[in-house]
Formats: C-alpha cells, structure tokens, sequence
C-alpha cells in the first residue's frame, strides 16, 4: 500500500481560558499553514504541557505528524484528541488516514463510519471508506460506496479511478480502461491514471508499448521528480527496442534516487545485454552490498565474472548458488571451468565429475534446471500475494530488502490513496539522512543553537564549576563533532594552553586549573594531553565528577581517530594500551618476519584493539562519574553509546531507559533508543521511539519513520 499524507486542518480556533495557551495553539496552526510541521509540534508540545485536558493541541499535533509520515504517532494523538472531545469530525479522518496507511484498514473503516455519522457527505471519508473496502477486497461494497460519492460529486476523478482499481482486482481491463479514461476526461493531472493505463497496455493481451510510454511521458511531466517512474518508462523504451533510450531512463532514474536498487538492478541487465560488463559488473555488486540474498543479481554477475576472466570471483558466486541449489549440474560445470582456469584442476575435476553424477541421476545429458527462472517466478508470486492478500502480516525490513526487483517496479496499486486536503510543504521525511545513532555530549565553551527547542543541558557539575568563575570560558555541553572551533577559537586555545603552562608550573597546582587546561587540550584534538591534566585534576581531588567526564571525552575520541586512521600521538593514544600492543606487535613480527600480508592483518587486529581498549576506558570513566554523579543524564547517555559502539545492545538499552527516566524531554535518547529496537528486529517499539524523538525536534526521525513503513 502505498503511503500519502495527510494535510493541514482548517477548523476554527477555538478560544481557552488562556490568552497565552490560545496564541500558542493559532501560532502553531500558521506554522501549519506555512508547511513548518516540525516547527508546529513544538508550539503544540508546549501547549499540551501547559493544558493536557484540551483536545485541539492533539489534533493538530496529529495533523503535523501524519504529514511527516508519523503514522503511527499521528494515530495516537488524534485518539487522545477524541478522548478528550469525541465530537471533533476531522480527528476521525485524520485517524482513519493514519490507520489506513499503516493497513489497519477495518478499524479505518470505523473512524470513517464515526465521521460520517457527525459529516454524512464528507467527500474526503467517503473515497477514504471505499478505498479501505477495496483494501479489503469487499469490492462490490467498494464499488457502491465509489457511486455513492458520485451522487454526491459527479466530477470526482479519483472515485473513477477506484472504480478502475476494483475492476482489474476483478480481472476486467476493458472496464478499468474505460473508468481511467472518465477520470483522465474531468482531471489529466492525476499522474497515477497515465501509471494504471500503462501497466495494463503492457500486459500480454495488449503489449501497446507505444501508447504505454505516452502515458508514462505524462506521469514523469506531472511528476518529474519520481524515479520509478524513468525505470518504468526504460522497460516500455526497452520493449520498442530503443536501447538507448532506456539506459537514458536508467541512467536518470539513478541520478533522482543513487540508492535505488531497482535502477541498479535494471540497469545491470541492460548493459549486460548490450555487452557493457564490467560496468554490469559495477551494478550488481551495488545490489548484492546492500542486498546480499539476492539471486538473481548474484546468478548474473557470476555469468558475467566468467564472461571477464574473473573466474576467483565467479567461483565465490557459484559457491553461494550450489549452496541454495546443490542439484543444480550446470552451476558444477560453470564452477569446475572457472576452477580449471584458475590453474585448479583437482577441483575442477571434481566438480565436473559431480556434475556427470547429477546427469546420470536425473537420466538426461542436457541441464534443464534453471534456478533464476524458479527464483523468478517465487518472486512474482509472493508479489502477487502481498498484493491480494491485505490481511497478511506487513513487510518486515528484511522482507523489503529482499524483494525481488522487476522491471515494472511502481506496481498498479490503489489509485485511491487516504489523503486529507490542502497539500502542503515541509515534508523534512523526505530528506534522506544517513541512518547512525546520535552522537554523545562533550564538554565545551559555547552553547549549540537548537532552533526548534529552547531546552538546555543542564549539569550541576558544570553550573558549579562556572559559578568559580575560574575556568577562562562558560562551559556547556555539545554534541560530539559540534566542538570545532574557527582559526581565532583555536588560537585561543593554544594562548590558554600557555597560560595553563605557566599557572601549573606553581608549587601546589590546582585541580580546576588541570581540568581548565585539559579541556583546551580536548578543543584543539588533543586527547592524550586531556587524559593526562584529567588524572592529575583526579589525583587532587578523587571526587571531581567534571574531570571524569573530560576522560570520557578524551578516550571517546582517541576512539573515533582509531577508527578514523588518526592517532593523537606519534606511537598512538594511551601509554597502557600501547605497551600491550607494542608487545604483541613484537611477537607477531617474530613469528612473521617480511610477510607484507600478515604484516597488514596484524595492523589490523592491533588497531581493533587498540579501538576497543579506548572504547572500554570510555565506560569505566563514565561508570566513575555515574557513580559520583547518579543522575547526570548525559554521563548516562553517553555510556549508552559507547556500550552500543561496543555491542553490548542490552546495556545500551538499560542506559537509555534511565536516561528517560531522568529526562522525558531528551529527543536523543528516544532515537537511539529506537535505533536499537529496530536493530533488535521490534519495529512497533522502534517507530515508538523514533515519532517520540521527533515530536521533541529529532529531525531525523521522520525519515527512518518513512523508510521504515515503505
């Protein structure tokens, strides 16, 4: 199912017994109206917390969230909105919306049917109800609830497309062509008509691809920006032999949308076919990275890996495929002529002579078995139940991921999409964002401009140290990443350091002034530096929680410059981790003197120590300030990261929880929190988290939210 929007809510203000909760309310409702969804929550946030028993801040909540794809938490906040006022028609419909695109289509129906008691005539429920019976399959229903909407709005394009919908369910193209045709008569700006009339003049008992590819030319005018849309015209292009033409498409498709395994996929088998290996080659290895059980890609690029002389990686490929399919004899003699021309003829040999064994079991002397065309056609028919069966269990990830790409990628779905009117701006979900958790919180001397929130991170710790006035700046926290300062800033950092050299160089130093000193080591990526002034601050006062914390930084980001290839000095990071590792370095060049290969794996396994080591002196000085500290937030926070950059998902998740417990406001937590869960595989308690984050200004969030439920 394919998923919409919901738009902006255009009831009255409502007046309360506060002027203040009411400009509130109307100052997010115009941030409505000007597309800043985001911006809106956090006006409706506050007037939720000030008057949680009105209805109104919920609704329009509900209304910003399903806009961003919130589904889920656009649905809970329009049941809190009906709760607190049952006769709010347009919280049903957004309800209904929400319910029917994440394909909750029965309890849909009963929010339109709610509606419709308070609006018998809202055209927007009544083709959101018949578009939820279609759903359903209860198309005669359907169909009678589209003609009802037609007495009612006889120029209703979408119900004639409803009405085509439910005609191709049924098996009838010549009625579903002739209702897109009514529909393209009263609106050609609907691009999903030109789409439904394409599909079908593909199909066998047409295959008009002329006519098809004009319509897909007035989809992609109407819809420029829609890759599946190129990919779609590349197989009409494709089928009129215009070759040219469809890599033209495919080429485009990728440039709207790099990360489109369809476009990669597609692509691939064009420029196999038109002799362009390698570079199908190239295309292939795109889809398997981020789609490794797909085999069709891997069964092509084995073929062509043999086609280029890359019999190593043919042979990878096969090994994969006789694993799937150990029946297979023509994968044995394609494996054993790799092998032989490797040089590797025993195994070559044996393959061969496996292959002649599964002839003479099946009694024939030519290879029938097609594994692609078997894998094919599971393929389109698990396509084939998805589409028909709405009942079943939705997509998982993985599911998703895996789904086998066809070269008619957008499918002929319900034309009749749950939408509310007025479409807006703003869609932030359609910012694709690299999926990663939040990074932690580090000390600083300036204040990180949150524009949608006015919260701030308040330590006590850090209001007592500036309460000193001892230190040379106000210090705050930051995120991780957020600290780097211009040429100006850094120069006073260094002019610090050197007030520091001098002032340390007393008799009885002070531990602030080693704390001071170390902070401006940490500003100018100097973590060594930092650990060393944070022990000699702790060897002057054990309980000093903000020298802790300033450790923790510093081994975080010798962690980060592990991991980066940087190292802070010039034999790399802490002298206790660099012993071990000088050690074991020593041992291995003893066992493998001039092996430029071991030499390089041993590089390797030293720097995930070495990475590893950082890592777990981030936790013991997090633990060390938690202990003296228990309810810093952002101690625990940043612990939670580091057991989770560490594995450890369980402790991660502990550490987030308390921070939650602690810090209700803290968008941060929720989305890394929700991360996990969605790592862990709990996409319900994922998408909890995620909508939670975004409500508290997580930008982020709504397009994991979106990505997630396509």
């Amino acid at each position: 199912m394919r998923k919409v929007l919901l738009l902006a809510m255009l009831l009255p203000c409502l007046c309360y017994g506060q002027i203040n909760t009411s400009q509130v309310v109307k100052i997010g409702r115009n941030a409505l109206y000007f597309e800043d969804y985001v911006l809106a929550i956090q006006y409706f946030n506050q007037a939720i917390k000030a008057k949680p028993f009105l209805a109104e801040p919920y609704f329009y909540r509900s209304v910003a969230k399903i806009n961003l794809e919130d589904y889920q938490g656009a649905e809970q906040d329009a049941s809190l909105a009906i709760e607190r006022n049952p006769f709010i028609v347009d919280a049903y419909q957004v309800r209904g919306v929400a319910r029917q695109n994440q394909g909750h289509f029965q309890e849909a129906l009963s929010d339109y049917a709610e509606g419709l008691k308070l609006m018998p005539e809202d055209k927007n429920m009544l083709v959101n109800r018949a578009a939820c019976l279609s759903e359903l399959k209860q198309y005669a229903e359907a169909d009678t609830a589209f003609r009802v909407l037609l007495r009612h709005d006889p120029r209703n394009a979408r119900a004639y497309l409803g009405l085509a919908h439910n005609d191709l369910m049924r098996g009838d193209t010549t009625a579903a062509l002739d209702n897109i045709a009514h529909s393209l008569r009263l609106s050609k700006t609907n691009a999903i008509a030109y789409l439904m009339r394409a599909e079908i003049l593909t199909r066998d008992n047409y295959r008009d691809f002329a006519a098809a590819q004009a319509d897909m030319d007035s989809a992609i005018t109407l819809e420029p920006n829609h890759s599946g849309y190129f990919i779609n015209r590349a197989y009409m292009k494709y089928n009129l032999d215009d070759y040219f033409g469809a890599m033209a498409d495919y080429d485009y498709a990728i440039t709207l949308d790099p990360n489109s395994p369809e476009g990669h996929f597609n692509r691939a088998l064009l420029r196999a076919e038109v002799g362009d290996n390698n570079k199908a080659i190239e295309d292939f290895n795109f889809v398997l990275d981020n789609d490794p059980d797909n085999f069709i890609a891997r069964y092509n690029r084995a073929l062509l890996y043999f086609r280029t002389g890359q019999y190593r990686g043919a042979v990878a490929d096969f090994d994969v495929i006789l694993k799937k399919y150990p029946t297979f004899e023509g994968g044995f003699m394609a494996r054993g002529e790799a092998k032989r021309r490797m040089g590797n003829t025993k195994g070559g040999n044996a393959d061969y002579d496996h292959a002649i064994a599964l002839f003479k079991k099946k009694k024939t002397r030519v290879s029938t078995f097609d594994p692609a065309e078997l894998e094919a056609k599971a393929a389109i028919k698990k396509a084939q139940q998805r589409a028909l069966d709405p009942d079943e269990e939705p997509e998982t990830p993985e599911d998703i991921v895996n789904r086998f790409n066809t070269l008619l990628t957008v499918a002929a779905e319900n034309p009749v999409k749950p939408e509310y009117e007025n479409r807006q701006r703003g869609h932030v979900q359609n910012d694709n964002v690299e999926v990663q958790s939040l990074p932690p919180f580090t000390l600083a001397y300036f204040r990180e401009d949150n524009k949608l929130t006015s919260s701030t991170y308040f330590v006590r710790e850090i209001a007592e140290a500036n309460e000193t006035h001892l230190l040379p700046g106000t210090l705050t926290l930051a995120h991780y990443g957020n600290t780097s300062g211009d040429e100006a800033e850094i120069a006073r950092r260094f002019a610090s350091i050197e007030y520091y050299n001098s002032l340390l160089a007393a008799p009885k130093p002070r531990a602030i002034d080693y704390f001071a000193r170390g902070l401006d080591h940490l500003l100018v990526k100097n973590p060594q530096a930092a650990i060393a002034d944070a022990d000699h601050a702790i060897a002057i006062n054990d309980n000093f929680v903000l020298a802790y914390f300033l450790k923790a930084c510093a081994h975080y980001m010798q962690y980060q410059m592990i991991k980066a290839g940087a190292s802070d000095d010039p034999e790399g990071g802490d002298p206790s981790i660099r012993s071990e590792q000088l050690e074991q370095t020593t041992s291995r060049e003893l066992l493998t003197p001039n092996s430029s290969l071991l030499t390089k794996k041993s590089s390797s396994l030293l720097t995930i120590k070495k990475a590893e080591a950082a890592l777990q002196a981030t936790i013991a000085d997090l633990d060390a300030v938690c202990d003296r500290s228990p309810k810093n937030v952002y101690a625990q926070f940043n612990r939670a990261n580091a057991y989770m950059l560490a594995g450890d998902l369980t402790a991660a998740l502990s550490c987030y929880n308390t921070v939650i417990d602690l810090k209700p406001d803290l968008g941060e937590a929720y989305y890394n929190r929700g991360l996990i869960y969605l790592r862990l595989g709990n996409k319900s308690r994922g998408i909890t988290d995620l909508s939670k984050a975004g409500e508290l200004g997580i930008l982020p969030s709504y397009n994991v939210i979106k990505r997630m439920n396509r």
